[in-house]
């Protein structure tokens, strides 16, 4: 089984192609060349005398490369069959006009184009290309509506050059909002240079016409070199035929990266054990594959897209998630975001972007509808989680890394954005933290399910706003945790006590107004006047992760989302199906999202509770293999795994690949191994429970600071076990839990300050 929707998707940088079952570009939703969100091409459809080719054989190479092969019979063919006389030939198969369409994009788009005649005649036929843009916002493509005026130029061929079709497009905006007016102006135009094709083309009425002319064997070429100008500087374009195996510059970088990447292998004794790897290394090149190398800080330093083909753009809390997530892999996309986000921090309060000093960004788009402020995602701050988040995965940088530098430099933007949450995140002062929109454009919800109908009460009704998510109060108490233990490094001292003071404090607060003992479980919100939200979700899952739940109510909390309302066989539902709202295509009421699977089971390995954490992880991983590539899509549906439903359902606009989809792949890795650096002890802590279905694993390459270390794991009776193959630099690899989990028997240390790490060795 290997569930798809019927389109082909390929990427790289701020360019995606989207195209139809047939290959070909239709002016339809989702459907184009998209280059910074802006349909470049919404009509790329081949025709020879006016018939349309049979597709044979359509794929994929590779994330940013795609082959066709189409057949038809050759003009005035004649059938070669044995008493056929001169009738025409009627088989394509047996006389054959093969059109082979090889598609290559990096910013822009490189197509080769051929035709060979495999019939035994001389052949003559006019190859003809619909070619147009509509210049619409990813947004808008369904509507084809854009705003301002496109004008066409054809430049005719002259020698070796077959001629350029250019298409400008100019658009400006009046707006005025609540906070904000001017006026926008945007240039997005591209170039389509058409070489080798000979003779050159004619152009009229958005058709390209070649006229060619083949003996039986015989090869006709064309290269259509299709660059992109967005705001007027000139995006770059693959230059070499068929380049499907990358001698582009990104894709050098890319090469380099995967080069240094944690490399996976072990023992492939069952489906299962099959599907772990192959999934890990589908995720290792998509995540290369999403990244947005305009925003790179250095080689070492980069950071993702959200998911292809929506979200194309930077988001604060996927890529914090996609680079902590990822860390097992190397530290380039955690070091990278981390960066790139205080260049967004919010500075003023700008009520139509929901922005405020301090605040993290949530999205920033680069398509024409947001240039143009008719919405404010060009720059939008509308979510709590990037702000809650970002000292987290500091601090796990911290740990990777140990580069004082680093995190000297983004401390400052981890302390202002803690200091948002505890002002402009907490406004009525009752010490949790909510939300509520100020813009009249703005996201409804802005926790994690940011979807506008996702948080309903036990009764399915919406919740209104302002709403404390209880996963959020997670997250600022894990934020003050940790970032108190890295001020602790710096010799901040009495910063690191009243952060970690002020997380013990928020703990406590929160099992008094979440804790549902008539329902074993934690109530998913606060809602309006401190009102509890007493609905069964997946949201209390996350608060395992981040160490808020208390450890008297974790199995029972662990457990409750292990039950059949939650847990689908597959994965755990964002909502049960015992609500009235629940709906298994919802985006988030009764979906289930890769990316949470990842975080609890984080949390079941937190607090000791292996089978659980085996159980999830295993579905996470056959979930896996039912999908194309091995890839995890942003979310799937949440049907129950029966008889009845023997594979789930895509949701309709799943992106995939998807950043933290694929990120969650080595974050369940690396709960199964315990597996927790401390690069400024030049120590990495394991405790590996390793299932059944996956009795070895070796990790190749993995760093630690400045260490490299190559540990295979192994399974020997019903106890997991570890070697150190091979050691550059200095790293004690310690068998003991994470200091951070109570397993680990050191919580009377915490008492009083943040852990220094373990000691010495």
């Amino acid at each position: 089984m290997s569930p798809r929707d019927s389109a082909f998707t390929v990427s790289r940088g701020r360019t995606v192609l989207s195209a139809g079952a047939d290959g070909f570009l239709r002016p339809r939703a989702r459907c184009g060349l998209f280059v910074h969100e802006t349909r470049l091409l919404s009509r790329w459809i081949y025709a020879i005398d006016g018939r349309r080719p049979q597709p044979v054989a359509l794929s994929s190479v590779a994330q940013n490369s795609w082959l066709g092969y189409y057949i038809l019979v050759p003009p005035g063919a004649r059938s070669r069959a044995p008493g056929a006389g001169s009738r025409r030939a009627t088989d394509p198969a047996q006389e054959t006009l093969e059109l082979r369409l090889s598609r290559v994009v990096g910013e822009g788009m490189h197509e080769d184009v051929e035709l060979t005649n495999f019939s035994a005649q001389p052949t003559h036929c006019r190859l003809e290309l619909q070619v147009d843009g509509d210049f619409a916002d990813l947004d808008e493509a369904d509507r084809s509506r854009a705003r301002g005026a496109t004008r066409r130029v054809w430049t005719p061929s002259k020698g070796e050059f077959g001629g350029a079709l250019r298409l400008l497009h100019r658009a400006r905006h009046r707006y005025a909002h609540s906070t904000e007016a001017g006026v926008a102006t945007i240039q997005r135009e591209w170039t389509l240079r058409i070489r080798r094709a000979t003779p050159g083309p004619t152009f009229r009425r958005g058709r390209l016409r070649f006229d060619v002319r083949l003996r039986p064997r015989e090869v006709w070429h064309a290269c259509l070199r299709l660059i992109p100008r967005i705001d007027g500087k000139t995006l770059p374009v693959p230059l070499s035929c068929h380049a499907f195996l990358g001698e582009e510059p990104m894709d050098r970088q890319i090469r380099v990266f995967l080069s240094r990447a944690t490399g996976f292998s072990g023992a492939e004794k069952s489906a299962i054990s099959r599907s772990v790897f192959e999934t890990v290394d589908r995720a290792r090149q998509d995540l290369a594959s999403l990244r947005l190398f305009d925003l790179d800080h250095g080689p070492d330093a980069w950071t993702v897209a959200a998911g292809v083909p929506m979200y194309v753009a930077i988001f604060g809390r996927d890529t914090l998630t996609a680079g902590l997530e990822a860390a097992l892999l190397g530290p380039e996309m955690m070091r990278g975001t981390l960066k790139e986000l205080p260049r967004w921090q919010g500075r003023v309060i700008d009520d139509w972007r929901d922005e405020e000093p301090g605040r993290m960004l949530h999205e920033a788009h680069t398509g024409p509808r947001k240039v143009l402020n008719f919405n404010p995602r060009a720059r939008y701050y509308g979510s709590t989680t990037p702000s809650h988040s970002y000292a987290v995965a500091l601090s796990q940088a911290w740990h990777w890394t140990g580069d004082r530098k680093l995190v000297e430099r983004l401390v400052e933007p981890a302390l202002a954005a803690m200091a948002w949450s505890d002002s402009y995140g907490d406004p009525n002062g009752d010490g949790f933290y909510e939300y509520q929109t100020h813009s009249e454009q703005g996201l409804r919800n802005q926790g994690w399910k940011d979807s506008g109908d996702a948080i309903v009460d036990r009764k399915g009704e919406q919740v209104e706003t302002p709403i404390a998510m209880c996963e959020e109060q997670g997250l600022v108490y894990a934020s003050k945790r940790q970032l108190s233990e890295v001020l602790w490094w710096l010799g901040r001292k009495k910063q690191a006590r009243r952060l970690f003071r002020e997380a013990r404090e928020l703990k406590k607060r929160f099992h008094e107004r979440f804790w549902m003992e008539n329902r074993g479980a934690l109530a998913m919100a606060l809602g309006a006047g401190g009102r509890r939200i007493d609905t069964i979700a997946s949201n209390m899952g996350h608060c395992l992760a981040s160490g808020i739940v208390d450890s008297r109510f974790v199995s029972r909390v662990a457990r409750r989302l292990m039950q059949p309302d939650l847990f689908t066989g597959w994965g755990i539902r964002t909502l049960s199906s015992d609500n009235p709202a629940y709906n298994p295509f919802s985006y988030h009421r009764g979906s289930v999202w890769p990316v949470e699977q990842a975080i609890f089971v984080r949390g079941f390995v937190r607090y000791g509770l292996h089978d659980l954490a085996e159980r999830l992880s295993r579905a996470f991983f056959e979930a896996a293999a039912l999908f194309e590539f091995q890839r995890l899509p942003e979310v799937f549906s949440g049907h129950p795994r029966d008889r009845e439903h023997p594979f789930p359902a895509f949701y309709p606009r799943a992106n995939s690949p998807q950043a933290w989809s694929s990120s969650a792949a080595f974050s369940v890795i690396q709960s199964l191994l315990g597996l927790h650096p401390y690069a400024p002890r030049r120590a990495v802590l394991i405790d590996p429970h390793l299932p059944p279905w996956l009795p070895e694993l070796t990790l190749s390459g993995l760093r630690v600071g400045r260490a490299v270390v190559t540990i295979r794991f192994f399974r020997r009776g019903q106890s997991s076990h570890y070697e150190v193959l091979k050691k550059r630099g200095t790293l004690h690899v310690v068998r003991r839990p994470s200091p951070w989990s109570p397993t680990a028997g050191f919580a009377e240390r915490f008492k009083d300050a943040p852990s220094s790490g373990p000691p010495r060795r």
